[in-house]
């Protein structure tokens, strides 16, 4: 049995407009890389280093990935140890599924370590555990692709209910990352309680919209499909320029545009990598023209779960 391991986790894009708390995917770029140790002593030592990494509690139940591991020890009743050490690639706050990456990685290589008692669908919910240091609340739908690939429908959180959409093949993601970041609770904290049935029905007609255009990769279906009636209009006014980045991108030929999580990173979804290389420097551009420098991925849907690094 291997004593140690390198994973890297990926970045993910949440609601994808209309998906509020359902529809995510994973990117190919950027990810946080996880380095987990076995011990001979029980308990999980944890150190940090990469972007914002000394805001980051090494506190294992603080943690995201060190929580994630704990959860995972505990269903076993496990007392093995862990050295973990997290090299984030992925800015906390940046609404591309930092906190998922590492949550992900982490109860990932553990499993690895340990000869894979758990699946990966039984892995989701303590890597849900660890996700909710960081949300407030259990949330699957960075963690879900971050750790399963691909674009991921949660059905139901009660029970749980994951579903793997497909993926047209020349479906391209852009993500463009401010150099700002904003809190995930207190993102959520700005969100109505209540929105009213009007807004409700049209969202739940973009939702399905939205999976039929995946199935029968109908692009334009998708575009109409992208519009969310529950979070964007209130998190926008916390992105300098929103309007104009989406703009921007749209005038490229994006398929749709969006806030990826809370934000304030924003994607475009396209229909080549060219185009999407285009799309994200033009967000680029437009964020730079309201003061803020900013770094665009543009990549396929990543497909594959967590990848081992050696």
């Amino acid at each position: 049995m291997n004593e140690s391991i390198r994973i890297k986790g990926n970045a993910s894009v949440a609601n994808v407009s209309c998906g509020f708390d359902c529809i995510g995917y994973a990117i190919s770029d950027p990810g946080d890389i996880i380095t987990l140790i076995r011990k001979n002593t029980p308990g999980i030592d944890i150190t940090m280093s990469g972007f914002g990494s000394d805001s980051i509690s090494c506190n294992p139940n603080n943690n995201t990935g060190g929580k994630a591991v704990l959860s995972l020890l505990d269903a076993l009743k496990s007392n093995q140890g862990f050295k973990l050490h997290i090299e984030k690639g992925i800015p906390p706050g940046s609404g591309i599924g930092s906190s998922s990456a590492s949550a992900a990685a982490a109860v990932f290589g553990a499993n690895e370590l340990l000869g894979n008692p758990f699946s990966l669908n039984e892995l989701l919910i303590h890597g849900m555990a660890g996700e909710a240091v960081a949300s407030g609340g259990f949330h699957a739908d960075n963690i879900a692709p971050a750790l399963f690939g691909g674009i991921i429908l949660v059905r139901s959180y009660d029970p749980l209910d994951i579903l793997n959409l497909p993926v047209p093949g020349n479906l391209f993601s852009s993500a463009v990352l401010p150099k700002m970041t904003i809190n995930t609770m207190e993102a959520r904290k700005i969100l109505p309680e209540m929105v009213p049935l009007k807004n409700a029905v049209e969202q739940a007609g973009n939702l399905s919209g939205f999976t039929l255009g995946l199935h029968e990769s109908d692009y334009d279906l998708l575009g109409r499909s992208m519009v969310d009636h529950f979070a964007e209009t209130h998190r926008a006014k916390l992105i300098p320029g929103y309007e104009e980045v989406r703009g921007s991108a749209l005038d490229m030929g994006a398929i749709g545009c969006g806030i990826s999580g809370s934000g304030p990173a924003v994607f475009a979804l396209s229909d080549s990598l060219e185009k999407a290389q285009l799309i994200g420097n033009a967000m680029v551009k437009q964020f730079k023209a309201v003061g803020l420098s900013s770094q665009a991925y543009s990549s396929p849907i990543h497909t594959n779960p967590p990848e081992i690094l050696g």
